[in-house]
């Protein structure tokens, strides 16, 4: 059992709340966000694998439970979340394996998994930014009533599936993130509830596969992972009800920020080549940090103008995303 007196156990359980409140208030998928806070904590001995193994453990736990809400509401599409299903589960049950097949060496493992990770991240803000971008050309065109029913295309997606599978067994990003966007690509007329409510149901078993695979090769730190329960799933709950409260075109564009800074991070910390593998470049990160804050609202501003929208103004990030219906997901 965790030692629940070590200050190891209060810092991942407030790591876990904080995340939990950003889940709750924006829908974000808490892989992108709680495997590098656990990671520049140093939990789990700062191992990614062990990392990797308690996040998704832990993210199994409280994304069923937004999951069972939307199937009792009735929102998810069940043929589109079935092919999802059919290309992730496999492919985030092998991901691991295959990570493990390339080396032997717990340091090349880790870094593999680090490069993975950071990557993985900056991938997530990029399709993070698309989707908001996305909505943003649906509403000047009009919006969409929604189709309840769009035509399955099942080979799309079943590699849309299997791609957030394979991300998601390796680096624990990527399930809430990179197939969102992507099914926003594939089905631009499936509604707002149902495109969530599908998101979150195909996450499941996606999640629980992960993590089955990631466990029996890495174990399971219990130490790591029941304060990370504890502090995630009361901050998701919170993140919820001060969603309606909080103002979510900042959240969102911070998020962004957020990702690509932790995403460089990570890479730094890993020793990426271009970095340099023998130091760190602090200063380099936080100006990517002070870069990100003067030009996302700047390059969101040029993307409204073109789209016939003062630079600033209605409709704001949290009408794009559809704030009500999103944040019953979690």
């Amino acid at each position: 059992m965790p030692d629940l007196l070590s200050h190891d156990f209060y810092s991942i359980l407030a790591a876990g709340f904080l995340v939990g409140i950003v889940v709750g208030l924006t829908g974000m998928g808490g892989g992108a966000l709680m495997t590098p806070a656990l990671l520049f904590l140093g939990a789990g001995e700062g191992e990614a694998a062990t990392v990797v193994a308690a996040d998704l453990t832990a993210a199994a736990i409280y994304k069923t439970g937004g999951a069972a809400v939307h199937a009792r509401e009735g929102s998810p599409n069940w043929t589109l979340a079935k092919w999802l299903i059919i290309g992730s589960v496999p492919m985030a049950l092998l991901g691991p394996y295959v990570v493990k097949a390339l080396t032997d060496d717990p340091e090349q493992l880790d870094f593999v998994l680090k490069m993975s990770i950071g990557f993985a991240l900056l991938l997530a803000a990029g399709t993070y930014a698309a989707r908001l971008y996305i909505n943003l050309r649906r509403v000047r065109a009009g919006g969409s009533p929604g189709e309840e029913n769009p035509r399955i295309r099942p080979v799309a997606t079943l590699l849309v599936g299997a791609l957030g599978g394979i991300l998601v067994g390796v680096t624990s990003v990527g399930s809430g993130s990179v197939i969102m966007v992507a099914l926003l690509m594939l089905y631009p007329g499936l509604s707002a509830v149902k495109l969530v409510g599908t998101d979150l149901v195909q996450a499941v078993p996606l999640v629980m596969a992960a993590a089955i695979s990631n466990v029996a090769i890495h174990g399971l730190d219990w130490e790591l992972l029941v304060p990370l329960v504890i502090g995630s799933v009361p901050g998701t709950i919170l993140g919820s009800r001060l969603a309606p409260r909080v103002p979510q075109s900042f959240i969102r564009r911070g998020i962004v920020v957020v990702l690509t800074m932790s995403g460089v991070a990570l890479l730094d910390k890993a020793g990426w080549a271009p970095l340099g593998r023998d130091e760190t470049h602090p200063i380099l990160i936080a100006g990517v940090g002070v870069a990100m804050v003067v030009l996302v609202p700047l390059v969101w501003g040029f993307l409204r103008r073109g789209q016939g929208l003062p630079m600033f103004g209605a409709p704001t990030v949290a009408e794009l995303e559809g704030t009500t219906e999103r944040h019953r997901r979690r």
